[in-house]
């Protein structure tokens, strides 16, 4: 085994690859950039290197930083995590060269799995199912237009170097081809280098599912299960669990022996991911793309079998044979992963960077019925820079059951408070609790059919109307008592302010408090039932948790300079605590209009202005593309929202730009 590895990578990857190390007694190296400098896998990581600038392009991406930090520290291998120089089969070759270890598959595997158009063809020869599209390098538009149609609409244009969701669009008409193959193009130069775009038609209702291979060096292969990963957005995944609701067994091991046969064909010698699509109606399967590296979803996998994929990355890197034979690999459970970015859910998931002012997760371990495990990279006080990807944390749980492992999942998204940027929490929290999500019924269409018009929160239910209620007449009445008894006035104040009036969102609801000595109140609701609530919450916490009539709870909480605002799953609703005359004055209150910004394009988001795409007195169209804003490697495209002339344009191609600045002007 190895005594020292170097870990090329960043973030919450490095730390998960840096605690398997210390389990195994491997001390590890990790390189960084300014950006990173006082980052947790640094503080972690027995030795750190500074490999450059901020930007990944001259620093992470840079090999030759790389392979200097592996000869000056003598670390005697590399774990590239994922991402980068992960799938560089270049990279790979040049360790080999260099008489440096390499944690992840060969370079022959890498460079055929790795190219989506070469891997295609080498699984149609293996005999494994693939999806109707056009494998050979498109050149120009007018040709992907030709293409598109022949194979038929709706198609995926998407970049042959590409992962992690960058790359890929959609097109269910010309237009769209027009549009997203030249964006494809520009983020694949942009991210990986390479702008090769190809395109295979998209099928419709379809399930994203993949395979967990794990090879060695001595021919031996096995598979490790399936992954859900239906749950995305545009093509970023969310939501990932494993098993899978739709996989019976037959299925499964269908799909895990053409996933392992086609890992054989090319000598696969790690862990890596086969991915599928699967069609939720008749589940037949079709190949995507394998992905030689460590997945971002790996957790799932590991909850249900047991196994540290990256504790076998080594020890398969290292020249062990495996330990595990297939008859050895069961289902355990149920597990769910969530990711937790730093976008903002409210105004069509934009990124949203800038410091964690708080970042509170829940803790790991046993919580509810189930288990909790964070793989994280940051801390309260970190900042989630521009330069990558947007990712704050994964959260995974596990239960007996699927049931089980969503509740506990829910129950653990009550309890991650975070501030300073904006997060989507509310986001994941909501479609845990969707009735179509709980069934199983899911497809990669998912959040796109039940969210067609973005997310803009949720309505609360009953229950959970109940608990924001009592959890905002407790936190006032408790506060109304403390101020009062700070002040000097012993009584009769806590009992003349028994009654109050809760102005959730916009409706009044008269609440009779009796709040008791040590943390707990009784509430009785508009003279209905009277509810028991008992809590450890005091001033300062941002998280009310507790029990009500006997029931588990965490509601998250902020004070305002009116009222307070309460969340819970993705509920998020301003609290006003009253009394009752008070409450009377406010019904009458006229509500204020909202500014009209239709005459505006204002940046969504911090981000760079790639390019302007219209002129002063020109006539816009609403819908028609005005401009380009990229943020953590994403394209946006900015369009008008009603027909006018332009006015005014106060940023050029090149320009930093800050959220909500206004960039171009309507008459």
């Amino acid at each position: 085994m190895f005594k020292k590895i170097l870990i090329a990578n960043r973030g919450e990857i490095a730390v998960r690859v840096i605690k398997t190390c210390r389990r195994m007694g491997v001390q590890t190296v990790v390189v960084y950039s300014d950006a990173d400098a006082g980052s947790m896998a640094v503080e972690m990581a027995d030795e750190a290197v500074h490999i450059g600038p901020s930007p990944a392009s001259e620093s992470y991406l840079v090999a030759d930083k790389i392979i200097e930090a592996v000869k000056a520290t003598g670390a005697e291998a590399i774990h590239p995590g994922f991402g980068f120089l992960s799938e560089n089969p270049g990279f790979a070759k040049r360790l080999e060269e260099e008489g440096i270890g390499w944690i992840g598959p060969n370079a022959f595997a890498i460079d055929a799995m790795g190219d989506k158009i070469s891997s295609k063809k080498l699984a149609a020869e293996a005999g494994v199912s693939t999806v109707p599209g056009h494998m050979g390098l498109i050149e120009d538009t007018k040709e992907a237009v030709k293409i598109s149609k022949d194979i038929g609409y709706p198609v995926m244009i998407k970049a042959s170097a590409g992962g992690g969701g960058k790359g890929i669009r959609v097109a269910y008409n010309d237009k769209d081809v027009e549009e997203g193959f030249p964006a494809v193009k520009a983020e694949a130069k942009s991210s990986f280098g390479d702008d090769r775009v190809f395109i295979e038609k998209f099928i419709l209702e379809p399930r994203h599912i993949e395979i967990q291979v794990l090879g060695d060096k001595h021919g031996n292969c096995i598979y490790l299960n399936e992954r859900e990963c239906s749950i995305q957005r545009r093509n970023q995944k969310v939501i990932e669990e494993a098993p899978s609701p739709l996989l019976d067994p037959e299925t499964r091991k269908k799909m895990g022996e053409q996933a392992v046969a086609l890992a054989k064909a090319v000598n696969y010698d790690s862990a890596g991911t086969v991915e599928f699509v699967v069609s939720g109606k008749d589940k037949g399967f079709y190949f995507l793309e394998m992905n030689t590296r460590l997945q971002v979803e790996h957790p799932v996998t590991e909850m249900i079998t047991g196994v540290d994929l990256v504790e076998q990355m080594l020890r398969v890197a290292a020249g062990e044979k495996l330990a595990i034979k297939q008859s050895d690999i069961g289902i355990n459970g149920w597990a769910v992963e969530s990711r937790v970015y730093a976008e903002d859910p409210y105004r069509n998931f934009l990124p949203s960077i800038g410091r964690l002012k708080r970042f509170h997760p829940p803790g790991e371990g046993k919580l509810g019925e189930g288990e909790v495990r964070m793989d994280s990279g940051v801390r309260e006080g970190d900042e989630i820079s521009m330069f990558y990807d947007p990712m704050i944390a994964k959260l995974i749980t596990w239960g007996k059951d699927r049931d089980t492992a969503l509740d506990v999942h829910g129950e653990a998204l009550d309890r991650f408070h975070i501030e300073g940027i904006q997060d989507n929490i509310p986001f994941i929290a909501a479609v845990m609790d969707q009735d179509r999500f709980r069934s199983g019924n899911i497809t990669t269409a998912y959040i796109k059919d039940e969210f067609p018009e973005g997310f803009d929160g949720v309505p609360p239910t009953e229950t959970q109307e109940t608990q924001l209620i009592c959890a905002a007449a407790y936190v006032h009445g408790f506060l109304s008592r403390r101020a009062a008894l700070t002040s000097g006035r012993m009584a009769p104040v806590p009992e003349a302010r028994r009654e109050w009036v809760v102005i959730l969102g916009d409706k009044q609801y008269p609440v009779t408090l009796d709040l008791g000595g040590d943390g707990d109140a009784e509430i009785t609701i508009d003279g209905g039932k009277t509810h028991t609530l008992i809590t450890d919450w005091v001033p300062g916490q941002h998280l009310v948790e507790g029990s009500l009539d006997g029931k588990t709870f965490a509601v998250k909480f902020a004070d305002r300079t009116e009222g307070y605002v309460f969340r819970h799953r993705g509920v998020a609703l301003r609290a006003l605590v009253c009394t009752p005359q008070i409450a009377e004055l406010h019904a009458r209150l006229p509500e204020k209009p909202k500014p009209d910004t239709s005459k505006l394009i204002i940046s969504p988001m911090p981000g760079l202005v790639v390019s302007i795409d219209v002129e002063l007195d020109q006539e816009v169209q609403e819908g028609e593309a005005v401009c380009v804003v990229e943020a953590m490697k994403m394209q946006n495209i900015i369009r008008a929202e009603a027909t006018g002339t332009v006015k005014a344009i106060n940023v050029s191609a090149g320009d930093s730009v800050a959220a909500d600045e206004i960039m171009v002007e309507f008459a």
